[in-house]
């Protein structure tokens, strides 16, 4: 999980394409997921890349976070696992 960053604040316009092409100048990536919408199919403003190599993730947040791309201030970090916790609560009556 130490190779994959968590990429935030991004345009909408901003495609998975453009994603690969801005950050495969730290290295070789491995998967490039840009969230979007289930209904709309339209970006989230986030995503996450996997990179083969710790050393390439670290280079990426260290020359990318806080900096503009599109028009907008990335936020870049290392990707944080998901919490087990249920998505939808049911309700009591």
């Amino acid at each position: 999980m130490e190779n994959k960053i968590f990429v935030g604040n991004l345009s909408f316009e901003v495609s998975k394409e453009d994603l690969e092409k801005h950050f495969s100048e730290f290295g070789e990536i491995e998967e490039t997921r840009l969230i979007t919408d289930r209904f709309s199919g339209k970006s989230k403003g986030f995503g996450f890349i996997t990179f083969k190599e710790k050393e390439s993730a670290d280079k990426a947040i260290q020359e990318t976070n806080n900096k503009e791309f599109h028009g907008r201030e990335l936020k870049v970090s290392i990707a944080k696992p998901m919490e087990n916790k249920p998505r939808f609560q049911k309700r009591r009556f």
